[in-house]
């Protein structure tokens, strides 16, 4: 490690260890691609979210504020105006107009988009005048300015020009002009990009907005060992760390010169199996499917301990629950939608025999091992959880950059997975990963391809009612259904404190997400 970090050192002196305004930041993983519609990832789309710019923004309690549109108005339920931000430039010094937003929500449509499920609830875009956009939808949008939200904007010319109008394929493992060199409109450029190893950004000198903070550069450098992630915080060799292991946090708290920034993530970490397929990929069972019959997965859900994953594991730094969903306000903390199958090892043994399972079998578990905190020694816990009922689980843990495209292909049996973001509201949980798959991003994280005509219906009927009550009802109804035939099983909605320099001032947002207009390095 000690050598690790004197490399780090020789590395950021080179960078810019000359420049006092330089935050030098870390966490275990890694942006996957810098094509802002490629990939819907947090870590993705908050190092692009510096760099590319929406329509309408968020500020720091998450409320939607201007941002390129400078004001916006609904004619009805089913058309929206917007005026765009005037002298606007992107970073090669093309002009901002309303062709860009009506090319970048065609482009965010894509098959190869993994926002066209947000891209395509917005409707279509047509240009007024070059300052001013309308969007028009097949059906009411409850939550329109959040899936806005989602979309960022792309400089037309430039995509042209690089032959980047489509994004990357990223499962294909296709490589485009896009996916390394960026063109957007941000308060920060892309300087250079060396994947797994460093990325770094600039101050745009030209940007239209106020950056209340002081960072002229910002270095990138991801750290998959915990230890040595929290070794070079302590060293001085990084500034802030987005991910310190929980384990860590007191003495953290103890270090001179260190402060811990703790709070609750919008995100929840949870369980899928494969239930599509008639015999699973990875499993000792054939010409079956277990996990098609709703009393084995009643059985893997009765088996996890959750407070001693909670206790040991997470160091109490999550909180169980039984609603797949990010936030708490999406469920409107309803006890009876958060409510978990309770840990009964004897009922899930019963549950097993009486599905024929009684000796259990085996199946291969597929986790992460740099995305969620402490993703691989979740798995292990559960495999350790499930033998109990007879079962060998064997965990097949990978770093991110291999697991989401070996998930997007439906390479899997049972596999771990989060979802989180800025949106509280159940539709972006509901349309993505509830719904049966099928087209324009419809059902896209159904990673254990399901099909469930009642569930879908219910959903798609929340995704379209206006009335605030009524929905509501729906809502709940969708909630219900679904954690009756256990379609998942949800863990945890993980803490994500943060731990920085005393020197370093940021804000601590529930998405998870750093600002670095924000940022001052004193």
């Amino acid at each position: 490690m000690k050598r690790w970090l004197s490399v780090l050192c020789l590395s950021l002196a080179a960078v810019g260890a000359a420049h006092a305004q330089t935050l030098r930041w870390s966490s275990q993983g890694d942006p996957q691609t810098m094509d802002p519609f490629s990939q819907n990832e947090s870590l993705t789309n908050m190092i692009n979210a510096q760099i590319y710019e929406f329509l309408v923004g968020r500020d720091k309690k998450l409320e939607i504020v201007p941002a390129l549109a400078t004001s916006w108005r609904q004619d009805g339920p089913l058309k929206w105006t917007f005026k765009l931000r005037p002298n606007v430039k992107f970073h090669d010094g093309r002009p901002f107009t309303a062709d860009d937003v009506v090319f970048s929500l065609e482009r965010a449509k894509a098959p190869t988009s993994q926002i066209a499920v947000y891209a395509n609830a917005l409707g279509t875009a047509k240009k007024v005048d070059d300052l001013t956009v309308e969007f028009n939808l097949p059906q009411v949008n409850p939550i329109f300015l959040q899936h806005l939200n989602t979309l960022y904007i792309m400089s037309r010319g430039w995509a042209e020009e690089h032959k980047v109008t489509a994004p990357q394929n990223f499962a294909g493992k296709e490589e485009t002009y896009a996916a390394f060199h960026t063109n957007g409109t941000g308060p920060y450029m892309l300087v250079s990009r060396q994947p797994d190893v460093r990325t770094v950004l600039e101050r745009n000198p030209n940007y239209w907005g106020t950056i209340e903070g002081n960072v002229r550069e910002v270095v990138y450098l991801p750290i998959k060992s915990p230890a040595t992630r929290v070794a070079a915080l302590i060293s001085g060799e990084v500034d802030f760390v987005l991910d310190p292991p929980p384990t860590d946090l007191q003495r953290l708290k103890a270090t001179p010169g260190l402060q811990v920034i703790e709070g609750l993530e919008n995100r929840v970490v949870f369980i899928g199996m494969d239930q599509g397929r008639d015999e699973l990929l990875y499993s000792s069972v054939k010409g079956k499917n277990p996990f098609k019959d709703l009393r084995v997965r009643q059985a893997l859900y009765h088996a996890i301990d959750i407070e001693t994953i909670r206790k040991r594991l997470m160091n109490g730094q999550a909180i169980p629950t039984g609603a797949l969903v990010p936030s708490p306000l999406a469920s409107f903390g309803d006890p009876q939608i958060e409510a978990r199958l309770p840990y009964d090892l004897e009922r899930a043994k019963k549950l097993m025999a009486e599905a024929g399972y009684a000796d259990g079998f085996k199946v291969t578990l597929d986790c992460p091992n740099n995305r969620y905190v402490n993703d691989e020694r979740i798995c292990v816990a559960l495999s350790g959880m499930w033998a109990k009922l007879g079962l060998e689980v064997r965990v097949n843990a990978m770093p991110r950059a291999v697991y989401f495209p070996k998930l997007e292909k439906l390479d899997t049996s049972l596999y771990m997975f989060g979802w989180g973001g800025s949106i509280t509201d159940a539709e972006t949980t509901f349309t993505p990963i509830y719904r049966n798959r099928g087209d324009k991003g419809v059902g896209a994280y159904n990673y254990g391809n399901y099909t469930d005509d009642k569930l879908d219906a219910m959903a798609a009927a929340t995704s379209v009612e206006a009335d605030p009550a009524r929905r509501r009802e729906l809502i709940k109804a969708v909630f219900l259904e679904h954690n009756a035939k256990v379609r998942h099983i949800p863990l945890h909605r993980q803490f994500i404190p943060w731990a920085a320099r005393k020197n370093v001032s940021l804000v601590h947002r529930a998405d998870n997400w750093l600002e670095t207009k924000w940022v001052t390095v004193k």
